[in-house]
């Protein structure tokens, strides 16, 4: 019998991007599940029209947003095998999905981040604050941790019931760094696969601004530190 593989979208004013993100995810996915955070125009419209749940969650953070996600599943009669989280700006290519799972169905992986490489990157696709965070993040994971990480990718699946494991807590920019974080401690076998990476539609709320690059280096950094000394 084939996984149930359920999918995340935490969205924030992303009406243009999102139907082209939901339309481009494969068809063995059981439900994808966009969670507007409190956006304010068309996202949520536009997403149930392209077939997609929709959850609204008004606490703004990306966090909130996942969490609220997370919530819903788990109130199903019937839960998932595996969850994976995407943006929905459409810097991620959901085609993709089957390498992300591979490792979970082929080598039975707990958990799987979708590496954006430089040389399968879209010129532009990362600014350099973000390059430059992955690169101190990752290294100082490997310093502490003995991580094999190399980057935060926001394109990642994960069992379900791992997930739970994690007890997973941050509601903001520290999510993902969160979850990896988690799975090194808790010692989860995990994998890292290359994926291509694009540039989004619209402006990146996070790395399209200073306060938001500013805010989530330190969250990132805060969970690194939090974790290296406990």
């Amino acid at each position: 019998m084939p996984p149930v593989v359920k999918v995340i979208i935490p969205a924030f004013n992303e009406a243009e991007s999102i139907p082209y993100v939901i339309r481009e995810i494969p068809e063995f996915v059981d439900e994808v599940i966009v969670v507007s955070n409190n956006s304010t125009d068309d996202t949520e419209q536009n997403a149930r029209n392209a077939g997609a749940t929709v959850l609204h969650e008004p606490q703004k953070g990306y966090g909130y947003a996942c969490l609220k996600g997370m919530d819903y599943i788990s109130k199903l009669d019937q839960k998932p095998d595996i969850i994976v989280f995407l943006d929905g700006d459409y810097s991620d290519y959901p085609e993709e999905m089957h390498k992300i799972l591979e490792p979970i169905l082929q080598e039975d992986k707990d958990f799987v981040v979708g590496a954006r490489v430089a040389e399968w990157r879209e010129d532009g696709s990362m600014t350099s604050p973000q390059i430059f965070g992955n690169k101190l993040a990752t290294t100082l994971m490997k310093l502490f941790f003995n991580s094999r990480f190399t980057d935060l990718g926001p394109f990642r699946a994960i069992k379900y019931d791992k997930l739970l494991q994690l007890n997973m807590e941050d509601k903001t920019y520290g999510w993902t760094v969160e979850m990896q974080l988690k799975a090194l401690r808790q010692n989860l076998s995990y994998a890292e696969v290359p994926v291509h990476y694009k540039n989004r539609i619209g402006v990146s709320k996070v790395s399209g601004t200073i306060k938001g690059a500013i805010f989530a280096g330190v969250k990132i950094l805060g969970w690194i530190f939090k974790y290296s000394f406990k």
